[in-house]
């Protein structure tokens, strides 16, 4: 005998994704994006460990051990980074957190899987420029115009030409010592 469909996973991730994130979260497009493709990867892991075709799994299917082994698989197959599987994983969260709120007989899977912690991350060195070393690379005049000192036109040079940046790094300098818009900062400022 078939099993009905759609079925408990099917309905939650049809309210999932068009109910729950876009009107009660108020997430974006590119946010819903993002679990979408975590969705579509846990599904497809999901059916292939179980050697199953993903039309036929169901939410019972998803086991915090399934969700384990997935994370791992991210790491260690698709070589993906710390955030980038703690990204996943809050995904995961999300729709648990639904699933528990809305399919009580299914909240004890859903309190193992909330149970599953975020990855510690590495933190990375602060890597920017400080506001003295910017003034240092560059004078500023009376005006709030800019010339480049020597310093400034060998960084440019050597380590890194593309214009957008350096428009950008104008832009903020003149940002700060007047409240102008970067629109109007690009229209004066043109490298030659």
């Amino acid at each position: 005998m078939t099993p009905p469909y759609p079925n408990t996973l099917a309905r939650s991730l049809r309210q999932f994704f068009s109910d729950y994130l876009p009107a009660i979260r108020g997430l974006s497009p590119h946010t819903m994006q993002s679990y979408r493709d975590t969705v579509v990867l846990l599904l497809r892991f999901v059916a292939h460990a179980k050697q199953r075709d993903p039309v036929r799994l169901e939410l019972s299917d998803l086991l915090p051990e399934e969700v384990l082994a997935f994370l791992k698989h991210l790491e260690t197959e698709r070589h993906n980074k710390t955030s980038t599987r703690n990204v996943r994983l809050a995904a995961i969260h999300a729709f648990f957190r639904h699933v528990a709120t809305h399919y009580p007989e299914h909240l004890e899977q859903a309190q193992r899987i909330l149970s599953i912690p975020m990855k510690r991350t590495q933190t990375q060195p602060i890597d920017y420029f400080t506001y003295h070393s910017i003034f240092k690379l560059f004078q500023v005049d009376i005006t709030g115009m800019f010339r480049m000192t020597s310093r400034a036109r060998y960084f440019k040079e050597g380590v890194d030409s593309s214009r957008p940046n350096w428009r950008w790094i104008m832009c903020f300098l003149e940002r700060l010592k007047a409240n102008t818009s970067c629109k109007a900062v690009a229209k004066r400022v043109s490298f030659s």
